[in-house]
């Protein structure tokens, strides 16, 4: 299943919103919070999630593509 484009910056937000509180913000984290906080259901799965965190250089207590990585889009 596709997720749409909303919904990437949905994950996106929710993973900023936890780091930013010093909550735990990885995959699970982040579904948790889509199903619980904002009713989001069904919410991507973790390997979903997993991916757009990835896609967006959100890993590893990053918050993003820094100038001049060539991961950034």
């Amino acid at each position: 299943m596709r997720i749409s484009e909303w919904m990437k910056e949905v994950v996106c937000l929710v993973r900023l919103e936890l780091y930013n509180r010093g909550l735990a913000c990885g995959a699970q984290a982040i579904r948790r919070r889509l199903t619980e906080a904002y009713a989001i259901i069904p919410a991507p799965s973790a390997s979903a999630i997993e991916r757009i965190l990835a896609a967006e250089g959100l890993t590893h207590g990053r918050t993003g593509w820094y100038e001049g990585e060539e991961g950034r889009r």
